[in-house]
């Protein structure tokens, strides 16, 4: 079931965040994060920039978050999009299933496009978004150091079909 994240879903969702640090396949932040910190930018994703999350027999699997791209009022129809799913449960479709419903959802919300930031060598997150029609547009090279790598960014778009 997906189904919109509530306060109460919080430290879950920033659990399964904390689990993607140390594989450095998904995130830039190198330490985890705490719930606390994270009060504020739960809030902001009431309304038009929604954070989902899916669960099954009570139990948070996995989360897709849409924010606002950039700030400004000319990029009020772009979103940036993010989606995590715990360890456990990787390649059981749950991240296919939550962009897959992101995508629905987004004319809904007035959105028109959408934007994801990947680093170069996090290949199943290409992959799958590649598979729902985004298309790179553009590569930031050795922008991010992770444990004294330099690492790609790519970034990932989609116009959202009306």
């Amino acid at each position: 079931m997906i189904r919109i994240a509530k306060k109460e879903d919080l430290s879950e969702i920033i659990n399964i965040y904390n689990e993607s640090i140390p594989d450095r396949m998904a995130t830039a932040d190198t330490n985890e994060i705490t719930t606390e910190s994270r009060l504020e930018w739960f809030d902001e994703h009431q309304g038009q920039r929604p954070l989902w999350v899916y669960e099954e027999n009570r139990e948070i699997m996995g989360w897709l978050s849409l924010q606002n791209f950039y700030g400004r009022p000319a990029y009020q129809a772009t979103a940036e999009i993010s989606v995590y799913v715990k360890p456990k449960f990787k390649n059981k479709g749950i991240a296919k299933n939550l962009l897959s419903y992101a995508l629905k959802e987004c004319p809904k919300l007035n959105i028109t496009t959408l934007i994801g930031f990947i680093f170069g060598h996090n290949a199943p997150s290409i992959n799958l978004f590649s598979k729902f029609g985004f298309q790179q547009w553009g590569y930031l090279p050795k922008i991010a150091r992770l444990d004294d790598l330099e690492k790609d960014l790519a970034i990932y778009g989609l116009r959202i079909p009306s």
